[in-house]
């Protein structure tokens, strides 16, 4: 297996969100900070949510979930919260990247790319994805998604584990490689809230 500081297999996505031709790149090239991304997109917009990973690079000098793993909570949280705060709620989100860090360390060598190596399954991606800290069945199934729409990481039957995500419509950050999609996503989650649906069309009280 290889670590963190590995070059082998270069990512080379199609992700656009950020606004920022930088912030994506990171996106696009390093598993950790697309993970980190996702973690982070709830509660706020998308592009605040993966314009974070690269404003913690930018404070901390890396991505390492090593050396996050290793640090104080506290001192993590801090970072999180320092302005401008990579979320709306620094120290909650600050605490879950710390946690994700830590099981990336734990069962996959530190290295978010490992969880997703060599899996051939969508059901196994799915299930290793809804297994860390804050990742929960939404959230889990447009990741599936985001990889094999945006990052060719395409498991057989992901677009089963992926659910309504893994479809054609624009519904997700899954969905978006250039500001016309970005723009077709914002219309069609508009649409749905007036519809009063959810992601996934599932009527919203």
């Amino acid at each position: 297996m290889t670590g963190a500081g590995d070059t082998l297999e270069i990512m080379t996505g199609t992700l656009y969100i950020t606004g920022e031709t930088d912030a994506d790149e990171l996106l696009n090239n390093d598993g950790n900070a697309l993970l980190i991304g996702m973690l982070l997109d709830q509660q706020v917009p998308m592009e605040w949510a993966f314009k974070g990973p690269a404003t913690l690079r930018a404070r901390l000098g890396h991505l390492d979930p090593t050396k996050i793993a290793e640090m104080d909570v506290d001192e993590f949280v801090a970072v999180c919260a320092d302005k401008p705060a990579i979320h709306r709620f620094p120290g909650s989100m600050g605490k879950r990247i710390h946690a994700v860090c830590t099981a990336l360390v734990d069962d996959y060598q530190g290295d978010a790319r490992n969880l997703w190596r060599g899996v051939d399954d969508g059901s196994e991606l799915y299930k290793r994805l809804k297994a860390l800290p804050g990742f929960g069945d939404e959230k889990s199934k447009i990741f599936v998604a985001l990889l094999a729409k945006t990052q060719g990481v395409s498991p057989a039957g992901w677009q089963k584990a992926a659910g309504k995500f893994g479809d054609d419509t624009p519904r997700s950050v899954a969905d978006i490689h250039d500001e016309a999609s970005l723009h077709e996503v914002r219309a069609w989650k508009k649409a749905q809230k007036a519809a009063k649906k959810d992601k996934q069309d599932r009527p919203v009280d």
